[in-house]
């Protein structure tokens, strides 16, 4: 096999959005398409020159393809997936990997038993603020961990909500900003700083006319007695996300605004904090915190970047850098700050499955069909590297 042959499953905006990068890929070429809708997939499958489906199945069984890159709406994500594996093919989801931790504790059960390669659209990852940061951690640069907080403060017009049906319903998407804009951060935030122990979380609709929340936070405590806060909503402008994670000999700072990046800041602190705080005479000293320059190697970043490494692991046995396993670790934290808040209580990860999925069927039970949709299939211009949904 010289190259993967890839079928887009869903080709909604996030889907047409893979479809355009195909070509670049030496590695891999889009070879079909899929979508329930008749008049989109026969118009995305003409556009690339490839057979179009609407049952997924189809296209699975058509010979076709080696590997599949779902882009439906998240709860669909597992039930494909597995439906892929089952089927000997490799998979590469969207985010998130679904929308229950029980659904997607399935999914990748199903990728262990097929031994096929499983990844998720993750490509923060690939970002060299990010991989420095991992390499600082792993370098043991920071030392013990003691605290970590991430801001994800994104907007979202009322308009975009009102782009489709399933967008922002419990029945159709699962959840707000959680599920939606959030999973790209809560996955860095999971990656580098760990999956916390405890959750105690708040969600609320602030600001749009939508089921789900727009806006969630929590209070955050890890094995070993680090404590932690994360924020994220859709009400603010400009858009930020500031990531912190600080520890007994050093600290990282990672910034951006409305999407650019602002680089990483690393400060070595010596002697280290633990030390310094019982042996130091004077009243109002301090540990020297000096701030080290950290290099950044250019790499491929965005959706091309995490699509060439799941098809070169295919190819070549290259280790994945978003594999599908891990993507439950973002969504456990997601499952437990809305469990949190809903049943008013301090929740443990990993999260009880089947209390989750017994919240989860409640707030579906009482989702309304939307009103004033305008149906609209298009990918996000504002930074479409972040493949924002």
């Amino acid at each position: 096999m010289d190259k993967v042959r890839i079928g887009v499953v869903g080709a909604g905006g996030m889907g047409q959005g893979h479809c355009e990068y195909m070509h670049e890929l030496d590695v891999g070429e889009l070879t079909a398409v899929c979508d329930i809708v008749p008049e989109v997939a026969k118009e995305v499958g003409g556009e690339h020159k490839v057979p179009y489906f609407l049952k997924h199945t189809d296209l699975m069984d058509s010979g076709l393809v080696d590997a599949v890159l779902i882009a439906t709406p998240h709860y669909d994500h597992p039930p494909i997936a597995i439906d892929a594996f089952k089927r000997g093919l490799h998979v590469l989801s969207e985010k998130p990997i679904g929308v229950s931790v029980k659904e997607a504790s399935r999914m990748i059960r199903a990728a262990e038993r097929s031994g096929k390669a499983f990844a998720v659209m993750f490509q923060l990852r690939h970002a060299p603020e990010y991989q420095a940061a991992r390499k600082l951690l792993d370098a043991g640069r920071l030392g013990e961990i003691r605290r970590v907080s991430m801001t994800m403060a994104y907007y979202r017009s009322q308009a975009y909500y009102d782009s489709g049906g399933w967008r922002a319903t419990w029945d159709g998407e699962g959840g707000g900003v959680l599920l939606n804009q959030a999973p790209h951060g809560l996955d860095i935030f999971t990656w580098l700083g760990g999956v916390p122990k405890l959750v105690t979380g708040q969600t609320r609709t602030l600001m749009h006319d939508i089921d789900v929340e727009d806006e969630a936070f929590a209070v955050l405590e890890y094995a070993n007695g680090a404590h932690g806060y994360v924020y994220a909503g859709v009400n603010d402008s400009p858009q930020v996300s500031r990531l912190e994670i600080c520890g007994d000999k050093g600290k990282i700072l990672i910034e951006s605004t409305d999407w650019r990046e602002e680089g990483i800041r690393f400060w070595e602190i010596k002697p280290p904090l633990s030390r310094f705080t019982v042996e130091n005479t004077e009243m109002w000293a301090a540990p020297e915190a000096k701030l080290v320059e950290v290099p950044l190697r250019k790499r491929e970043q965005g959706h091309i970047a995490v699509t060439r490494n799941f098809c070169r692991a295919i190819l070549y046995g290259e280790e994945l850098v978003t594999p599908g396993a891990e993507g439950i670790w973002s969504l456990e934290l997601a499952n437990a700050m809305i469990l949190s808040h809903y049943r008013k209580k301090t929740v443990r990860i990993p999260v009880k499955r089947n209390e989750y999925e017994e919240l989860l069927e409640g707030l579906r039970a009482k989702s309304k069909p939307k009103k004033g949709i305008r149906d609209r299939r298009i990918t996000d211009t504002q930074f479409t590297g972040k493949g924002k949904k």
